[in-house]
């Protein structure tokens, strides 16, 4: 079985969990959790990184770190995962959607004007997949209308954007170090910015809104969002070889995009000029006259041996958000619906061969041949 993920963690990544061990420390005070934080932020150009226990957590906690609370308006992407919306409900806020772009499935750009109001609070930018959100205009609307901006990079460790990394452009951003990562910590998440206010609130969220003078004394509502020393650890060794896993998904990222350009019926994200995307996932478009959806192509690929995953579901088309009145059954987000069910990713893990690329590319081949004569 060629697994649709496989992370790299050979390399220091043991010596320093036996540090950590040793050390005693192996909560959220331990020395590690600091030279993450520090390490992590430093790459991406970014003064203050603030370590959590996931993605999610982080989500929560940059939009309670930007000030949104009950009443306002965040626009983000339909085609994103449910994490986005969630956190910003459970803030008491209210996620209003838009649809992406036809061929990086990032953020439409245009849709963003039309739906800001008196109540919008803050934009999120989504980076999806691996490819950046055209994060110029983004910012100018931003600025147009007193905004803040918040990049969702927890799919983009490592690209950039005009030569700046993704998660240093906005007013705040957010990693996930979920196991399927370009770096991973096994589960974990970061919260970065460059405002020293927005860095003082998000320590204050992660770790119940401690005071700093009084301990046990709260003033406002926050959670355990803290991340352990160990996985800290993990992570300072993983930040160590990031560029390296960066080349590595651009090399086999080319490999895929090369050996798949030519498959009649096949579309994959396309790296615009501005970008310099490093393919998370390995994704491709199923076009219509194929004949069959992604639920079919991943049928056919696991009976090859060969792992998938499905694309986002459409944010808009949840039955939860549309229970809670947050959407219409009427709302229409047609790019995003096509992709939901025509997109799928291949095999993307740190491990993959040119091998592997070539049988996943050959199978592919062959499903949608038989596909073509009936014989799927």
């Amino acid at each position: 079985m060629i697994p649709v993920n496989e992370p790299a963690l050979d390399g220091h990544e043991k010596d320093y969990l036996i540090e950590a061990i040793e050390s005693g420390w192996i909560s959220s005070d331990g020395a590690f959790i600091k030279q993450f934080e520090e390490d992590f932020s430093g790459y991406l150009g970014a003064k203050y990184g603030v370590a959590v226990s996931s993605g999610t957590a982080a989500l929560e906690t940059a939009l309670y770190s930007a000030g949104v609370c009950e009443g306002d308006e965040v626009i983000m992407p339909s085609f994103t995962i449910i994490s986005c919306a969630i956190a910003v409900i459970r803030l008491g806020a209210k996620p209003v959607f838009v649809d992406v772009e036809s061929d990086n499935w990032c953020i439409n750009v245009n849709q963003i004007k039309k739906n800001i109001t008196e109540r919008t609070k803050l934009i999120m930018a989504v980076h999806m997949y691996g490819h950046p959100a055209d994060m110029t205009p983004i910012m100018e609307i931003a600025n147009q209308h007193d905004l803040v901006v918040l990049e969702d990079a927890s799919q983009v460790h490592g690209a950039e954007y005009k030569g700046i990394k993704c998660g240093a452009i906005g007013h705040i951003s957010i990693f996930s170090f979920y196991a399927n990562k370009i770096i991973t910590t096994g589960e974990g998440g970061m919260v970065i910015t460059s405002d020293k206010e927005m860095s003082k609130r998000a320590r204050s969220y992660r770790n119940l809104c401690f005071q700093e003078d009084r301990r046990f004394y709260h003033e406002d509502l926050g959670y355990n969002f803290r991340m352990t020393n160990l996985q800290a650890a993990i992570g300072v060794a993983q930040v160590e070889r990031l560029d390296e896993f960066v080349k590595r998904k651009r090399y086999i990222g080319k490999l895929y995009v090369d050996a798949l350009r030519n498959i009649d019926g096949i579309k994959t994200q396309v790296e615009q000029k501005w970008a310099k995307m490093v393919y998370w996932m390995y994704c491709i478009e199923l076009d219509e006259s194929l004949g069959m959806d992604s639920t079919a192509m991943m049928q056919a690929l696991r009976k090859r041996g060969i792992g998938t995953r499905p694309f986002f579901v459409g944010l808009h088309e949840q039955p939860i958000l549309l229970k809670k009145g947050l959407v219409k059954s009427s709302d229409a987000f047609p790019v995003t619906e096509r992709i939901s069910r025509q997109g799928l990713y291949l095999p993307s893990g740190m491990t993959l061969t040119e091998k592997d690329v070539n049988t996943v590319v050959d199978a592919i081949q062959e499903i949608i041949k038989e596909s073509r004569t009936g014989n799927v």
